[in-house]
């Protein structure tokens, strides 16, 4: 059974990610960290999770929670780097300590997973990393410089360690979602959202989440270091 690790999984597409790799049979590590989950949320599949509270921009916390996962799973076959904060307002408005919190989160947090998840995978030739970016990171957004930017970082990180890794086996990609039914578009009216869209609905998490699942899977093999944008139209 192969062993996937989720970050940002206690809510919105990380949830739902945690949710569809149970069942479709893997053993599941759930990382969260302001927001608390339980394995006891998932009744069906107790042998198969274990959820570890880490905040990624930390490395050491990051190291700790490679450690517990492997205890529990053994190798680590696929890694979704999903944790991500936001901010919305001008950029001359902006504080120094908002906009290194996202680049920390955001950025410098798929660092340190993919620094601790690298070792094993080159040992073993063979993982699957897959970055989670934005379409603006792809395009840019008014008033989410910090936030694009980040994203944008993403995408970047993910060619550059594509070609790193790919003499080892491993396959890096990246999936950068549009306009996602998620806590982060909380403050728009659905009206608003769907009027953006060429395909006129918001995107579901599940969108993203059966995205990954095709990424992860073995059979995948002649994929690395792509960008696909599920965002129904919105950047063509």
């Amino acid at each position: 059974m192969r062993t996937v690790l989720i970050t940002g999984a206690s809510k919105g597409i990380g949830r739902q990610t945690t949710e569809d790799f149970l069942a479709a049979g893997y053993n599941v590590i759930a990382n969260f960290h302001t927001t608390k989950m339980d394995k006891s949320e998932y009744p069906s599949f107790q042998e198969h999770i274990e959820v570890i509270k880490a905040d990624v921009s930390d490395y050491g916390q990051v190291e700790e929670m490679f450690k517990k996962g492997k205890e529990r799973f053994g190798n680590i076959d696929v890694v979704i780097n999903n944790a991500a904060v936001n901010y919305a307002g001008l950029l001359s408005q902006m504080e120094e300590k908002d906009w290194d919190r996202i680049i920390n989160v955001n950025l410098k947090g798929i660092f340190n997973v993919c620094k601790c998840a690298i070792p094993s995978m080159v040992n073993r030739k063979a993982g699957h990393i897959i970055n989670i970016s934005s379409m603006w990171g792809i395009t840019g957004a008014s008033c989410e410089v910090a936030y694009s930017v980040s994203k944008a970082g993403v995408i970047g990180f993910t060619k550059a360690l594509a070609k790193e890794l790919a003499p080892s086996n491993i396959y890096v990609n990246c999936v950068a979602p549009g306009i996602i039914q998620t806590d982060m578009n909380k403050a728009y009216t659905q009206q608003e959202l769907e009027e953006m869209i060429p395909l006129g609905r918001i995107g579901k998490c599940r969108d993203v989440s059966e995205m990954l699942l095709f990424l992860a899977d073995e059979k995948t093999s002649f994929i690395t270091g792509q960008v696909f944008s599920v965002n129904g139209g919105t950047v063509i």
